[in-house]
């Protein structure tokens, strides 16, 4: 429950706080309950009291026990049990409805005047009658002495409409080209309407003749109002037989004694909007009156301001719950706010309890921080140069401090550091910057083994988290950070030979990515060296170039092929060129070995031969020496043969593939 306070007047706002959804089960809302403070501290005085989208009118029967309100989208009128604290009945409607009357002391009997010129009527069971207008209507009345309904709207005439012979009776013709409120004083049952030119007419049901006129668009223009066009009558209402209440499209509101054409006092809300209601507070000579942003009570003798409450939504409509201190409002969201006023008098019968709530707030004050005033200490004042207003009425002691006026400490601020500005855009401005520098990327010390590996992982790592991110998934395992894999950034065995042939043939694109890993490395490891913060990025193409690249398609990838394969071929050549180059540079030189005595020589292939050629003993180094020799000569020689038929190999299947492609070729053509 939210509890304001101004000109000591508290004022409880039971409707404050978050609304649960209807289609929660029970079981749900005591959940949220226990978990939610909010929710578990709010008050639902009546439950459901609220509209899908906006509240036009709200309104109480005679008897006090029914709470009728009207409002869209789908026009509905919906009628509240307060004995029940809940909703008794809702009624879906055509059209909108633009006022309505309740003529029964309970919700039996009601009259609505509808946008499409319809009047419709309905019963205890439900829709019962629908009319029409010759006009568009704006409000209406209900005589009771004579059971006729009057009519006003977007015309000079006043339409009649009796309910007991139903039918139209004669209209009542005005001077007026518009009207648009209308009120009967419920003691001697004047007719009154106010009018477009802010005119309002006083007319005899009885004789049927106009007996009044006041200028009230004369009246309200005083030495201090501004205005800017001519005031209409908004709104109308009598107060006993003699006092009589309007309020004018421009923010006044004017108070009438009916033997007097000048008004006993003028009120300004000073806001420049329509009055939307006025109600009359007996007990305190109170004057409850509003238009679509405040409720002002102020004393009708004086004009002095009682209170006001200011909703956080437009107002359309303001109903005071008779002898009590509970006002309702009817207001532009699906919320129809309730408020409890101690001060107008006690809380209604079917809610009691509210008195007994209160009263223990009271006991309990629970210290309240104000939006609009700045807490300051005693060395604030003194840097601001404001101590000399300690004991004054612009400091207000609190604690160990001051409450001051957040427009007076904005002002002293600007006068005492004229250089506030400067250094809250210097922080702005670094803050920025900070930003930028996160999404930079960041310098990340790099393994000793595999580096282009590592920054090839850390480089897919951000885009896979940037796809968790978007898809709402658990982020995967590192393999930098994994136990399993981390031999592999610190052993040099198992550093990655990118020269090799294997590597070539099946990394043929890794070529250009690598280039461009390698310059990113370049650049790590000399801010590394250099020690420098910031990290500047590579000059190259913008990400979205290497993406396009990095994506070749087929074609480009068998061309890639082709060409490691050549360049694997003239590699190949230039070895063997080299080798043999080296084998020309060696002068072989013929030399001499001795046979064992009793050995047959054969040949060196034989087996046994080499068996014992191995096994032979180191007292016999000549032996020895020669195994060495002849194993040297058929290692490269049986390496040249090998050469030799890998060509011979290739040279046919590449022949063969020529000759299939031509026969094919023939073949289409």
């Amino acid at each position: 429950m939210q509890v304001s306070s101004l000109n000591e007047v508290k004022i409880y706002s039971l409707s404050a706080g978050r609304s649960l959804p209807e289609w929660l089960s029970d079981r749900k809302k005591r959940a949220l309950q226990k978990k939610d403070v909010d929710i578990r501290r709010r008050i639902e005085l009546i439950q459901d009291f609220e509209m899908p989208t906006v509240s036009t009118k709200i309104k109480v029967s005679r008897d006090g026990q029914y709470i009728m309100a009207v409002g869209t989208y789908k026009p509905r009128v919906r009628c509240y049990d307060t004995y029940q604290l809940s909703q008794k009945f809702e009624r879906c409607l055509d059209s909108e409805v633009v006022t309505f009357e309740i003529l029964s002391d309970d919700y039996s009997k009601i009259v609505f005047l509808q946008c499409g010129r319809f009047v419709e009527f309905h019963s205890q069971h439900g829709h019962y009658y629908r009319t029409r207008i010759p006009k568009f209507g704006r409000d209406f009345s209900y005589h009771y002495p004579s059971c006729d309904l009057y009519f006003v709207g977007a015309s000079s005439e006043v339409y009649r409409l009796n309910l007991e012979q139903g039918r139209f009776l004669n209209s009542l013709q005005t001077e007026a080209s518009e009207s648009n409120v209308c009120d009967i004083n419920p003691v001697h049952f004047l007719f009154a309407m106010g009018t477009a030119e802010g005119k309002v007419e006083c007319w005899d049901p009885r004789t049927r003749n106009r007996v009044g006129l006041l200028d009230c668009a004369l009246s309200s223009v005083t030495a201090d109002t501004e205005i800017d066009g001519l005031p209409s009558i908004s709104a109308l209402t009598f107060d006993g037989a003699l006092n009589m209440a309007v309020g004018t499209s421009t923010g006044q509101v004017l108070l009438y004694d009916l033997r007097s054409s000048n008004p006993l006092i003028v009120k300004d809300h000073h806001y420049g909007l329509p009055i939307k209601s006025i109600q009359f507070q007996r007990q305190l000579d109170l004057i409850i009156s509003a238009d679509s942003r405040i409720i002002k009570m102020w004393n009708k003798d004086t004009g002095k301001i009682f209170t006001s409450v200011e909703p956080e939504h437009g107002i359309n409509d303001v109903c005071l719950y008779p002898n009590s201190g509970m006002l309702m409002t009817a207001n532009e969201a699906p919320k129809m706010n309730i408020y409890y006023i101690p001060v107008l008098g006690p809380a209604p019968k079917w809610c009691s309890f509210l008195d007994n709530l209160t009263e223990e707030l009271e006991e309990n004050p629970e210290s309240t921080v104000y939006d609009d005033y700045k807490f300051v200490t005693r060395k604030d004042l003194e840097n601001l140069g404001l101590a000399h207003l300690i004991g004054s009425t612009l400091l207000r002691a609190y604690m160990h401090g001051f409450f001051m006026d957040i427009r007076l400490y904005h002002k002293a601020k600007m006068m005492a550091n004229p250089f506030a500005y400067e250094e809250y855009r210097r922080e702005k401005i670094r803050q920025k910057i900070e930003e930028t520098r996160a999404q930079r990327v960041q310098l990340k010390k790099l393994p000793k083994v595999n580096k282009e590996l590592a920054l090839k992982l850390i480089e897919e790592e951000g885009e896979e988290q940037q796809i968790t991110r978007k898809r709402k998934q658990k982020n995967l395992p590192s393999l930098l950070k994994d136990d399993r894999f981390k031999v592999m950034f610190e052993n040099p065995d198992f550093q990655v030979d990118e020269q090799s042939e294997e590597f070539r043939l099946l990394n043929p694109l890794v070529s250009k990515i690598s280039e461009k890993r390698k310059r990113k490395l370049k650049i790590l490891e000399e801010l590394e060296a250099k020690g420098e913060e910031e990290e500047e990025e590579p000059e190259g193409k913008a990400s979205d170039a290497e993406s396009s690249e990095s994506s070749d398609d087929e074609k480009g990838w068998v061309e890639e092929v082709r060409k490691q394969r050549k360049l694997l071929r003239q590699e190949e050549k230039l070895k063997r060129r080299e080798r043999s180059k080296e084998d020309q540079q060696t002068l072989l030189k013929p030399q001499f070995f001795e046979i064992k005595e009793g050995e047959e020589f054969r040949s060196f292939k034989d087996s046994a031969k080499k068996q014992k050629l191995m096994n032979a003993n180191l007292q016999e180094p000549e032996s020895i020496f020669v195994l060495i020799f002849q194993s040297e000569q058929q290692r490269k020689q049986q390496e040249a043969e090998k050469l030799h038929r890998q060509e011979r190999k290739t040279l046919r299947r590449s022949a063969s593939h020529l000759k299939s492609k031509r026969g094919r070729g023939r073949l289409f053509c």
